[in-house]
């Protein structure tokens, strides 16, 4: 690079430019990364301290002459040692986002070679390769040829769609339109619904059993009920892996359920999914290749960062017809070529985005980098830990665990020896206070059914069974000390 003034004042860099950038940014993100392992999760210190130490640059308005890079970087790194470590193997409190290294440099190649993919007939290479990952997921899943799908920022706007594509059956006045589901399913089925035009009321929870599963003989008769009642029943919204407890709904009965009724089967499995991969998460997922519609997120089972979800439908048509457009006129040179073919599909014609950003190269290449099998023994090791922390917690008399993992999520709470559930519940969040004050991992806690439960999640590619280790042994050490309080006392 000729000179630092250069490149900042120079909007287009050449190739010499971009390598010395790199050569800046590269360290400091290799730097993050060899410290990563030992990082921890230490509390978010806010924005105020880290405002105050960078008040020149942060709390200003962009300058009329560049500020140096390395000024620029240290701002950066600064902001980031402020906020949650949410690459840590120790964050256990939410369902993760890794965000794989392999990926980020997928981003990296993808945002400077800038290719349009919402039209085949501009970047058809780059399509082909995105349509090629739809296509290898279907299959993992175990949809027909017939299927299709879309990559999304995220589950949220995935389920958006699949459940505008559910719309699809109801009539124009689709108000009366009802959709099933339980208490345990993610807050985003409700706004994607609010956002489709639905009312509250079309959101139809079904009791759900010891196993917080969807009650197959509660929604029957519900369904039964809906209809003499004058709505119009469309949907079942099923869970292959609750945000809260990792719980599998029983897809094969509620497919058949959707199958006689005539109803759209709409399957999240935003978190659960990709354990599809697995033996163990197959015969446990059984059922959702009945699905007419599934959500995946990439950024949890597969360990991308965050940013990338998907939508799956059974009848790639059905996605067409709900998203195609009247045709734009400055856009007539493209959409004269429209397609809906499964290797080179109009991404703009299939999703609500026009213009969108080549999302299937961050999927692409990690999967032809690393290969399948990495995937599948990661989330198999997942499982173990999973399994293994169960055992452990099962073993603690002072701690009830609420049922064996389906999946990677354990839930439990602190016991009372007087049976009193607001202790219980004072206790459990005590814990979870105890373990994070240590910095070490984050733990996060939940309700489920009134009570307050803490949560482990196990989906961060980088946590290991010695993060799991110095876990157990900081709830063993709580739950003891406070065993031994309550004696003395």
């Amino acid at each position: 690079m000729q000179s630092t003034s250069k490149t900042r004042n120079s909007l287009d860099l050449t190739g010499d430019d971009f390598a010395a950038m790199m050569a800046e940014i590269v360290p400091e993100l290799s730097a993050f990364l060899d410290r990563l392992p030992e990082s921890g999760i230490p509390p978010v210190s806010g924005a105020n301290r880290f405002l105050s130490q960078n008040a020149t640059v942060a709390l200003q308005p962009p300058a009329e002459q560049g500020r140096p890079l390395r000024e620029l970087l240290d701002v950066i790194v600064q902001a980031a040692e402020n906020d949650k470590n949410a690459a840590s193997g120790g964050l256990l409190a939410f369902i993760p986002g890794s965000g794989l290294v392999s990926s980020a440099a997928a981003d990296l190649i993808a945002g400077v070679f800038n290719r349009y993919t919402a039209f085949s007939v501009v970047s058809p290479a780059m399509v082909a390769l995105e349509a090629e990952v739809l296509r290898w997921l279907a299959s993992l899943m175990g949809l027909p040829e017939t299927s299709g799908g879309l990559l999304t920022s995220g589950a949220s706007m995935a389920i958006f769609s699949a459940v505008v594509c559910a719309r699809n059956r109801l009539p124009e006045n689709f108000l009366n339109g009802v959709v099933y589901t339980t208490d345990q399913t993610h807050h985003c089925l409700s706004k994607a619904m609010r956002l489709a035009g639905f009312p509250s009321s079309a959101l139809h929870l079904v009791p759900a059993d010891e196993g917080w599963r969807m009650d197959v003989r509660a929604l029957r008769a519900m369904i039964v009920e809906d209809r003499a009642a004058g709505y119009i029943p469309f949907c079942i919204a099923a869970n292959a892996g609750t945000t809260n407890t990792g719980t599998i709904d029983p897809l094969k009965e509620l497919a058949a359920v959707a199958r006689e009724e005539n109803l759209w089967f709409h399957v999240d499995a935003a978190y659960g999914g990709f354990f599809q991969a697995t033996d163990r998460g197959r015969k446990r997922l059984s059922g959702i290749e009945q699905a007419d519609s599934i959500v995946v997120d990439f950024h949890k089972g597969m360990f991308l960062p965050f940013g990338t979800g998907c939508l799956l439908v059974r009848d790639r048509e059905i996605l067409h017809r709900t998203h195609s457009n009247d045709d734009a006129s400055y856009l007539r040179d493209l959409q004269g070529h429209s397609s809906n073919d499964v290797y080179l599909p109009d991404f703009a014609e299939t999703s609500p985005e026009l213009t969108r950003p080549n999302r299937g190269l961050r999927v692409w290449l990690p999967l032809h980098l690393h290969g399948v099998a990495a995937f599948r023994k990661a989330l198999d090791d997942k499982l173990d830990l999973a399994e293994h922390v169960y055992h452990a917690l099962q073993k603690m008399p002072q701690v009830e665990v609420l049922a064996e993992p389906e999946l990677s999520v354990v839930a439990f709470y602190c016991r009372d020896a007087n049976g009193s559930q607001a202790e219980e519940d004072i206790a459990t969040e005590e814990l979870v206070r105890y373990v994070n004050r240590a910095g070490r991992v984050s733990l996060g806690t939940t309700r489920i059914h009134e009570r307050t439960v803490a949560r482990i999640a196990i989906l961060n590619v980088r946590t290991t069974a010695a993060i799991i280790e110095d876990t157990l042994s900081m709830i063993s050490t709580y739950v003891e000390e406070n065993a031994a309080d309550a004696v003395s006392d």
